[in-house]
């Protein structure tokens, strides 16, 4: 009888371990979600970039430097240092270009702005490129400056086409096939959870190019971005 009391004690605390440990996680788990769908919620309070006026800043290098990316560029950069002040934002002007492949497609990317909730960059090549888009947790703008864009959404028999001026949409949860045609380079403006969408960017490293001194620099001027914002409170 000894025996069976300690055994049916020894079984009714391991439930009451069993039970404790897993309601815990469980708590954990309900407030983690809670708070990062209250964090997705008000994200939009740490967005620095209008889109329209990006838009717009596209249009005027579109007009003032047509088909000179060079100019486009410095037109860009130039125009956005005397709008967001250091205090506000930090925008990097070195034009650091790396490799970027991702989704199969191939380009020389030039990152401007990098933080948690917001990147910008320049992204393009001379030659022509497609792949995925990939899946992203941020609203994508591809604000075209030289070359045009093909995109393809599932379930439709038609390409969309963009060209010098115009901007392709991809809303948060969209999936495109892409195709640079040729020559392209667009403005690129991701607002969104930033962190989140980087390994797109960098597992082809690991499965195909094992380019690692391309992700050594690309690491580095993403975190020495994201880090010098979050130094100034932009998240």
């Amino acid at each position: 009888m000894s025996t069976k009391h300690s055994s049916a004690l020894h079984e009714t605390q391991l439930f009451g371990y069993w039970f404790i440990t897993w309601g815990r996680r469980l708590f954990i788990l309900v407030v983690a979600i809670a708070t990062l769908r209250w964090l997705d919620h008000i994200k939009h309070r740490w967005y620095v970039f209008d889109p329209e006026l990006l838009h717009e800043l596209a249009q005027s290098a579109v007009s003032t430097y047509p088909n000179n990316p060079r100019g486009m560029i410095t037109h860009i950069v130039t125009n956005l240092t005397e709008t967001y002040p250091a205090t506000q934002i930090l925008l990097n002007t070195d034009k650091e270009w790396v490799f970027n492949n991702a989704g199969g497609a191939m380009g020389a990317m030039y990152i401007i702005h990098a933080s948690i909730t917001e990147y910008l960059i320049i992204f393009g090549t001379p030659l022509g490129t497609e792949g995925h888009s990939g899946l992203h947790t941020a609203d994508d703008y591809f604000y075209i400056l030289v070359g045009e864009e093909w995109a393809l959404r599932p379930g439709s028999l038609e390409m969309e086409r963009y060209t010098p001026g115009t901007v392709n949409l991809m809303q948060r949860g969209v999936v495109k096939q892409y195709k640079m045609h040729e020559g392209c380079f667009a403005l690129e403006y991701a607002r969104g959870w930033i962190p989140l969408m980087l390994p797109f960017g960098f597992l082809d490293t690991f499965t195909s190019t094992l380019d690692f001194p391309t992700l050594y620099n690309t690491v580095r001027i993403t975190a020495r971005e994201m880090l010098g914002n979050l130094f100034i409170a932009k998240i």
